[in-house]
């Protein structure tokens, strides 16, 4: 099947990314451990022994990174809809993270435990349509917001992917209400064109933990 001028587009853009041959010599799954490197490096959210959650973690490449900083003392716990190939130190959960099984599954792996910090680069299936992506897109950093607010322990930091647009402000909103300090990040690894940014949400409050439904 011949392919669109669109796609095509993409392909180049792909394979002359810089970011895309550093991952490839530097042994990285993804270009997208470029920007959480990036991140860490400028607020030193990472440390050795810290428990990690990492939601949309497939292929990895955060994952990846994080398991490598927080080192043999550490956890990292992952999980993704799609499958991700096996990392040493990462605890990996396949499933719908929208459906409530699931999340009983990941607090199950948890195991009563908090998490130092809960990460997301969460993003769904783009159309390309912002009316169409942009709520999907809301959903999702809404669910990650309820996980961290589930699992993290006092003092605790949550670094979430989302795309400026309708919901971002009320979002931010949101997050002041559980955490102390609410920080923007746009990293060079982001593609220019791309309306993602992540927020970071650092000295959480503390609530009530671990609600398992049925």
């Amino acid at each position: 099947m011949a392919r669109s001028k669109s796609s095509k587009s993409w392909l180049q853009e792909h394979f002359d990314d810089s970011y895309v041959k550093r991952s490839q010599e530097d042994g990285y799954r993804s270009r997208a451990s470029y920007k959480l490197l990036e991140i860490n490096d400028k607020d030193k959210l990472i440390r050795p022994g810290m428990t990690i959650v990492d939601l949309g973690s497939a292929p990895g490449g955060w994952s990846q990174v994080a398991a490598k900083l927080v080192g043999h003392k550490g956890r990292v716990v992952a999980t993704d809809i799609l499958a991700m190939d096996g990392l040493a130190g990462v605890e990996f959960l396949q499933g719908d993270f929208t459906e409530q099984e699931v999340v009983n599954e990941l607090l199950g792996l948890l195991d009563g435990a908090t998490a130092d910090l809960v990460i997301s680069d969460m993003a769904p299936n783009m159309s390309g349509m912002r009316d169409i992506d942009q709520p999907q897109v809301m959903y999702l950093a809404e669910l990650a917001l309820d996980l961290a607010r589930t699992t993290l322990r006092p003092g605790g930091s949550f670094l979430v992917k989302i795309f400026q647009g309708e919901g971002f402000e009320s979002y931010q909103r949101d997050m002041r209400e559980s955490f102390g300090n609410i920080k923007v990040r746009k990293p060079n690894a982001s593609r220019a064109r791309s309306r993602e940014i992540y927020l970071l949400a650092a000295d959480f409050k503390g609530l009530d933990r671990f609600v398992v439904k049925s």
